[in-house]
């Protein structure tokens, strides 16, 4: 089954509703089985459209389009991968895999030699796929993740 191709771009101002959707939901669908309630809704609250488009002005911000749809979003802090999420009926489908693709490129562009990620339990497996290996784990509370890392080609 051929890739789609996604068109992905810089996230705007006005995409902040959509951004806060589509992590809300995955959040709440994807995540719910590798964390009790209490952590998913604490999380989800740090998204909604106010606090994403805040992030926008710290973070490049990246969306993910199906049509003028936003369907994924993805972010870069210097060397960091932030806020990957993919609404849950497109997962698997090679768009959060197209996302990474261009934040490594922006990342590369801007000469980062090696990538982190501050990974969900759930997005191991992902991120794994991509080449991506866990360096240490981050407790904190009932919180869990495990932040990978990953080394861009030279040039």
């Amino acid at each position: 089954m051929a890739e789609v191709q996604w068109a992905i771009r810089q996230a705007r101002e006005a995409d902040a509703d959509a951004i806060s959707d589509v992590i809300v939901q995955a959040l709440r669908l994807s995540n719910a089985a590798d964390y009790p309630p209490q952590v998913i809704e604490r999380v989800a609250a740090n998204f909604d459209a106010a606090s994403v488009r805040a992030l926008m002005a710290s973070r490049e911000v990246f969306v993910a389009l199906d049509g003028a749809r936003v369907v994924a979003t993805a972010s870069l802090a210097g060397d960091v991968v932030r806020s990957v999420f993919v609404l849950p009926e497109l997962q698997g489908r090679g768009v959060g895999k197209a996302l990474m693709g261009h934040v490594e490129d922006v990342a590369q562009a801007a000469a980062v030699p090696c990538l982190r990620v501050p990974a969900s339990l759930t997005a191991v497996p992902f991120y794994k796929a991509l080449g991506y290996a866990v360096v240490r784990e981050v407790v904190e509370g009932d919180e869990r993740t495990l932040v990978m890392a990953r080394q861009l080609s030279a040039g």
